[in-house]
């Protein structure tokens, strides 16, 4: 059982002594990447050592009860703990997706339903930028096209972790499975019957790409400056602040306008073109990967939806994993755990049965 621990071991001491090496440190995304791979490592191995201790612990009170019944009453204890403990370091070491310990970009997109669609757009926006709040993530907006009522057409929202996370808990590895077609059905502010309507909107979750994942050359990026449009501010339509960015060998176009500042749009524009340049050359890469990006958003259309939000039931339904919820105000204030935990488990189950079909072909 567990027979590839004492390979992961040895490989925790060999990055602890990497990372002691204080050249390593000249290198910061090597660093990083290392940082990432001790703190993997070592919830994976302190894991084991645990349930080896609490195994050797089950062997000694198992022996010792043939002699002392006063050492029974521990057997049943020391038996639950190490089958918890085996769960854990099972699903600790189901293969994992390799871009789980990435920050994200967030994209919300309205779709059919008008002016009600941007305005649920908006409501998208603000539970993700809750979410991480109380996480203790940041979150920083970085372009935004505000609709006539204040909703939005399109928003993207950088979000990143702070400091090193525990395995599974980074916001890609948490938030991917948000990506896909939301609809709603409310009253909408503009209906005057109240009418029961039905929108949509989409979401995009773009692993966010460093300089070592995606190197892209400036002659490959048509760049084009125009004035921004929108709500007021001291620069719209009188500066050329906003940024337009063709990526000229896929025909990917990214455009900011958030900023006030050209070098500022720019930036923001370049992180989005970064993220999605990632998620196309893994979709090349790695079939399995392709099928993930297949799931996300095509088109904001309500026949692809993946969850609906139905607030005249305050009901939450998620229609890949049957999870449902009567709490929606909580939800949309950020209160994403349950149902989050619901495709994450969901996914562990599926790598599980994946690792043991692979195990079983291969024997």
């Amino acid at each position: 059982m567990f027979e590839s621990m004492p390979t992961l071991e040895n490989e925790l001491e060999s990055v602890e002594r990497a990372l002691s090496d204080p050249s390593i440190h000249a290198d910061q995304g090597k660093a990083r990447e290392l940082g990432r791979r001790h703190s993997h490592l070592q919830q994976i191995v302190g894991t084991w050592r645990k349930w080896k201790q609490t195994n050797d612990d089950l062997g000694a009170a198992r022996e010792l009860a043939e002699v002392d019944d006063s050492f029974a009453a521990e057997i049943d204890s020391l038996e639950h703990e190490r089958d918890e403990l085996a769960a854990v370091l099972t699903r600790l070491l189901i293969p994992r997706d390799p871009l789980d310990d990435k920050d994200i970009i967030v994209e919300v997109k309205s779709g059919e339903g008008g002016e009600e669609s941007a305005l649920f757009a908006a409501d998208l926006a603000r539970m993700y930028l809750r979410f991480a709040e109380r996480r203790g993530w940041k979150a920083e907006i970085l372009d935004a096209e505000e609709s006539d009522l204040g909703g939005y057409r399109d928003i993207s929202i950088a979000i990143k972790a702070r400091g090193t996370v525990e395995l599974g808990k980074a916001p890609y590895a948490l938030l991917k499975h948000e990506a896909g077609v939301h609809r709603v059905q409310r009253v909408p502010a503009t209906e005057s019957q109240g009418r029961i309507h039905t929108s949509a909107a989409g979401v995009l979750i773009l692993p966010e790409a460093e300089d070592i994942d995606v190197q892209i050359n400036p002659d490959d990026v048509r760049v084009d400056v125009f004035r921004s449009s929108g709500p007021g501010g001291q620069s719209v339509n009188t500066t050329d602040s906003a940024v337009r960015l063709t990526h000229i060998p896929t025909g990917i176009v990214v455009s900011c306008q958030n900023e006030k500042s050209q070098l500022q749009n720019r930036e923001s524009a370049m992180r989005i073109l970064r993220a999605r340049l990632l998620a196309v050359a893994e979709a090349e890469r790695d079939e399995a990967a392709s099928a993930t990006r297949r799931s996300q958003v095509r088109t904001v259309d309500r026949s692809e939806r993946i969850r609906t939000y139905n607030f005249p039931e305050n009901r939450l339904s998620d229609h890949r994993t049957g999870f449902k919820s009567y709490n929606l105000d909580a939800v949309l204030d950020g209160d994403l755990d349950a149902v989050i935990a619901s495709c994450v488990d969901a996914e562990a189950t599926a790598r599980l049965e994946d690792a043991r079909e692979a195990a079983g072909d291969a024997s």
